[in-house]
């Protein structure tokens, strides 16, 4: 399961996914690094968690993007689609083999001017599998958080009962990000398949943006019928 003493990186932490899940993260005793372009933008971010948490001592730090992912197993991509390709270039010297990289972009039309209730088409078939295309040789990405709302998830009172769907190509990395996951109460961590499935995933994303704006809410998903799963690393 997950090591809590390994630090965590989180690009785009200071956003709003990426600021709740810093959040849950270091309430669990997870040391994250927040990361962004500017350095006193995610420093003002790790302040605002700590202030959260009542606790000047949460393991959290701001740093700029290639420092907070330098020497860490995982790494999390919370930005925008339309900065997606730009963060995964400026990091591509600073991740290295070995390294997980967990992509929670959706390819929503809103970065094109549309609507968040539709996606656009990706040459490479997902968001997913074009940050796998775009990473470091030896990176390996998993997909996962596109259903979870930020809102909730930054919520500390919520218990989510939530399903977060696990997508990637190597069951030991989709073992390590599901123990994540799953420290924060309430959600649990359901393996989606390979890389390719998180092209459907990523559609239903924008299908409960639409769900949420109708019933005004901020619902996710639960699968029913799932026998428990130990996620355990293969050796």
């Amino acid at each position: 399961m997950s090591d809590q003493t390994s630090p965590v990186a989180i690009v785009g932490g200071t956003g709003a996914l990426g600021s709740a899940l810093a959040l849950q993260l270091a309430k669990a005793g997870v040391n994250v690094r927040i990361g962004s372009r500017k350095l006193e933008s995610a420093e003002e971010a790790a302040g605002r968690v700590q202030s959260r948490l009542d606790d000047a001592n949460a393991p959290v730090s701001g740093h700029v993007n290639e420092d907070a992912v330098s020497g860490c197993e995982v790494v999390f991509l919370t930005v925008p689609f339309r900065a997606q390709s730009e963060n995964l270039t400026n990091l591509k010297n600073a991740m290295t083999e070995g390294q997980i990289l967990v992509d929670a972009t959706v390819p929503l039309a809103a970065a094109v001017s549309g609507k968040a209730t539709r996606t656009i088409g990706v040459w490479q078939g997902s968001a997913a599998q074009q940050a796998q295309e775009m990473a470091a040789d030896g990176v390996t990405v998993v997909s996962a958080l596109h259903t979870v709302s930020a809102v909730t998830l930054g919520d500390l009172e919520n218990v989510h009962e939530e399903d977060v769907l696990v997508c990637g190509n190597k069951k030991a990395a989709k073992a390590r990000v599901a123990g994540l996951i799953e420290l924060i109460p309430g959600l649990r961590a359901v393996d989606g398949g390979p890389l390719e499935a998180a092209r459907i995933a990523e559609q239903i994303t924008a299908l409960l943006i639409g769900v949420n704006i109708r019933y005004k809410t901020h619902a996710g998903i639960q699968f029913t019928q799932l026998p428990d799963r130990e996620w355990q690393t293969p050796s």
